[in-house]
């Protein structure tokens, strides 16, 4: 894996090679390969919030990687003219506007759709647009629960479509050196992996029912959630910190870190064991609708016995580590430890209390003939559309068995915290071991017509 990424990160490699390689492809797989000089035409659904990012991130990219962004799709209407100006002045070309996601897929002329819309949406609609014959760069975590999120990956696979999950982390330069360094043994055998997401957030309030504004398509924005009544508290980012439709800040900002706990143990297999607890203080349920814990800590196992371990602090607090960590994670070793903090790290040896090792400026990657560096902070987004003109699965940082793999740390997590007790983990399965309750959670009653179908 270290190996693979040190290449991809030295060498970008055009359609022609990857032909030359000698890669085995059927008919309709090679004939889907944009070549490295065709536009990519992309769609954006979900525009508020990270979707605003997206946006940006697509602009940025028009001439460096050829990408267009033909269309914004939302549910909420009101937002077409602000995120529209945002890509008429980026860009100077009028995006289209629309509400179904359905119809955005039926366009022959969009290759690629980046989802930034709330979990419970993820996985329906990579799948959907997978079936529609689109690429996909969706947010994290990749699902709401497990079983959409195996979904997901078997509709990648099935309709042969590039599937990013957005762990930004795998395409920071410094984050890829701190993960070689940790792979090549810079602190010993790492047997304790601690990732932190400590971000102080108030109450959000608390008011009736009501009716739902005029330009938000509400049944679609439920789409596969149970049916409730309106609710501005429970919609627009506040949703999640609602079960039917977010997972908390464990299940929010907490994925990043997760990815990155996983990826520095180099793990590429569920834990054994869960046990998560916490709870919600310093918010009364008078005050605030909020489900979520804001406070919770989660311990996982592996089968040869390290452990990861991971904290959520939602009320105020001090951070960890001589980076004074708040969002980030603390690796331990049988020989030092490594502090990680966005794209800084620092090693220690053993009892030693300053750094032997550290990380380094990146220096960018020298422009290819076919693709040029990203701009500052659109590494991972390339990275995407680097891959859809490969039509190689292989040159993703984040594929969706990865982001997967990832998603359910944080899953079941919950599911342990919301049973209140141990619970363990087949990972042959994706099935907790004898306990039929725990595993109604690992998937959800879908609404009729917006089913995660067990088929793909």
């Amino acid at each position: 894996m270290t190996q693979r990424r040190e290449f991809i990160k030295k060498s970008v490699l055009g359609t022609a090679g990857i032909a030359m390689a000698g890669m085995s492809m059927s008919a309709k797989s090679y004939a889907s390969i944009i070549g490295s000089n065709e536009r990519i035409n992309m769609a954006v659904i979900g525009i508020r919030g990270q979707g605003s990012n997206h946006i940006n991130q697509w602009c940025a990219l028009k001439d460096n990687r050829n990408v267009r962004l033909k269309t914004l799709c939302d549910v909420d209407e009101q937002y077409y003219p602000e995120k529209s100006k945002i890509v008429i002045e980026k860009t100077g070309v009028t995006p289209l506007t629309e509400w179904d996601m359905r119809k955005v897929f039926d366009d022959p002329e969009i290759d690629g759709v980046s989802f930034a819309v709330p979990n419970h949406w993820h996985a329906l609609g990579t799948i959907w647009a997978c079936q529609a014959g689109k690429h996909v760069y969706v947010e994290k975590p990749a699902s709401h629960n497990v079983f959409e999120g195996r979904k997901m990956v078997e509709a990648a696979r099935k309709y042969d479509r590039r599937v990013q999950v957005g762990f930004q982390n795998r395409s920071i330069a410094n984050v890829m050196e701190a993960m070689k360094f940790l792979h090549e043994g810079g602190i010993g055998d790492i047997y304790l992996a601690r990732g932190l997401c400590y971000k102080p957030r108030d109450s959000f309030g608390r008011v009736a029912d009501s009716t739902p504004p005029a330009s938000l398509h509400y049944d679609q924005w439920l789409g596969p959630a149970p049916y409730q009544p309106y609710n501005e508290k429970k919609v627009h980012y506040n949703w999640h910190w609602h079960w039917p439709t977010g997972n908390g800040d464990t299940g929010n900002q907490g994925p990043h870190q997760f990815d990155v706990a996983r990826w520095g143990m180099n793990k590429n297999e569920h834990p054994v064991s869960v046990f998560s607890s916490g709870g919600i203080y310093g918010i009364t349920p008078e005050e605030c609708s909020q489900e979520t814990p804001n406070t919770q800590t989660s311990v996982f196992k592996y089968a040869d016995g390290t452990i990861l371990e991971f904290e959520t602090r939602g009320r105020y607090t001090n951070g960890e580590s001589s980076l004074d960590v708040k969002i980030g994670n603390v690796f331990y070793g049988t020989e030092g430890y490594l502090e990680l903090d966005g794209g800084t790290w620092r090693a220690f040896r053993q009892k030693e209390t300053e750094p032997f090792a550290m990380s380094q400026k990146a220096e960018a990657p020298a422009p290819s003939n076919q693709l040029m560096a990203a701009p500052g902070g659109a590494e991972h987004y390339a990275n995407f559309l680097d891959a859809i003109r490969s039509g190689s699965n292989d040159t993703l940082h984040c594929d969706i068995e990865e982001g997967f793999k990832s998603s359910v740390l944080p899953l079941i997590a919950n599911v342990s915290y919301l049973k209140g007790k141990q619970l363990h983990f087949d990972g042959k399965t994706e099935k907790f071991k004898n306990d039929k309750e725990a595993d109604k959670l690992l998937t959800r009653d879908y609404r009729d017509k917006f089913e995660v179908p067990n088929q793909v």
